[in-house]
């Protein structure tokens, strides 16, 4: 009988120390662009300091951190001033105004790539409908607008329409579009000339993923054979119904690794919380257990296991800590790192904990006011990290790892 372990103690070896240190500038970022959004929810985007740390759960910031102390070290970004009354409001720098008219020009620009993308969304669903609310979760990650719920969503009705059922709003799919019925796979297949034509209409699919492995990762060789396997075995296409398939088999579950693999190549940096993937379990047909299968497949994806909220990434889009191919909307979220007081550089981090203080030093007072980028190197960090909670659906037993590379 094989034992349970926590997910730290499984994947010690198999730890990629570039994908940690994207999810630290990821996590970084995210608080500053909700500090960011909470002001521009204000008449004249200024607010009181003292009324900003209502707004603690959306930057995500721990006790005992302070907002004040967070907004302190980015005066590139936000500035400070005290009124007659004594009462210290927080602003935008006109740096960070003109931040703010860019990103709106970039996701008008993104608009038409974002149809295709929850257009496609929709086309892979089972009822071809999704909750506006569970898409609402998408917003950054798809670069959506910010007024997508209330304007975006009503501008395109020959693609999708929002219906109303039992007092929840539902984006439903208008027409289907052949064209988009075709994965990224199948795309890259055909550009490389691996494949000379696509199917008129969505079915099985033989493609192998793209599959990358950490290079201290020595284990391969004992599973590379079940990996081969693995990949010859043929799936569904997940714009295919998947009426008829049964929970469990190996068809269901490579049938939901290609859905995962679709929906991160839809985000503009290929990675999600992996909670906004369980959220659609039943929406896409995917395992109850969605958390396991990500953890299976190490390779085509990367779980990190940094915080609260686990992050995946598709390995294949990353060199490294950068990904591999950046879109405007990507590049604009790396000149809002750069004007942070985030140094990132610590002169050596000897456990998964003090990795986390890395994020610290923007929020404590360990932080550097000149421009600077993170830029940790890998031998700054050790290979050990402590154990953290995780949701119980993250536990596994070690014979499971690779129960879906058997025949």
């Amino acid at each position: 009988m094989t034992k349970s372990r926590r997910v730290q103690d499984r994947s010690k070896k198999k730890r990629v120390h570039d994908l940690e240190i994207a999810t630290e500038r990821w996590k970084v970022t995210s608080k500053v662009l909700a500090v960011m959004e909470a002001l521009k929810r204000e008449p004249e985007q200024v607010i009181p300091l003292k009324r900003l740390e209502q707004y603690r759960q959306q930057i995500n910031l721990s006790k005992p951190h302070k907002v004040a102390h967070f907004i302190h070290k980015s005066p590139k970004l936000f500035e400070l001033y005290r009124d007659k009354k004594g009462v210290i409001w927080c602003g935008l720098t006109k740096e960070a105004e003109d931040l703010v008219e860019e990103e709106a020009r970039l996701l008008e620009e993104n608009s038409e790539k974002a149809v295709e993308h929850v257009t496609r969304l929709l086309m892979m669903s089972m009822d071809k409908r999704l909750p506006v609310d569970k898409i609402a979760h998408f917003r950054r990650d798809f670069g959506l607008p910010y007024d997508f719920r209330n304007r975006w969503i009503h501008m395109f009705p020959d693609r999708f329409k929002v219906v109303r059922i039992e007092d929840a709003e539902y984006l439903q799919l208008v027409s289907w579009s052949p064209a988009w019925a075709v994965t990224e796979l199948e795309k890259k297949a055909m550009a490389i000339g691996a494949i000379s034509d696509i199917p008129p209409e969505p079915g099985v699919l033989f493609l192998p993923f793209p599959m990358k492995f950490p290079p201290n990762y020595k284990k391969l060789f004992r599973y590379g054979g079940k990996i081969e396997h693995f990949q010859q075995r043929s799936y569904l296409s997940p714009y295919a119904d998947a009426e008829g398939l049964s929970p469990g088999s190996q068809e269901f579950d490579k049938r939901a690794v290609a859905i995962m693999h679709e929906i991160l190549s839809f985000t503009i940096e290929k990675r999600l919380v992996t909670d906004h993937l369980t959220h659609f379990r039943r929406e896409f047909v995917m395992p109850q257990k969605l958390m396991r299968l990500l953890l299976k497949h190490f390779g085509i994806f990367y779980v990190s296991e940094r915080g609260k909220r686990l992050s995946v990434f598709l390995t294949e889009a990353y060199e490294g800590s950068e990904l591999i191919d950046k879109c405007p909307l990507v590049l604009w979220k790396e000149k809002i790192l750069r004007l942070t007081g985030y140094r990132g550089r610590r002169k050596r981090i000897e456990s998964y904990n003090e990795f986390s203080d890395v994020e610290g030093a923007l929020l404590d007072g360990d932080f550097d006011n000149q421009t600077t980028f993170m830029n940790v190197e890998d031998d700054e960090i050790d290979g050990t990290i402590d154990d953290s909670s995780l949701a119980d659906d993250s536990e596994m037993k070690v014979g499971e790892l690779y129960d879906s590379y058997k025949d």
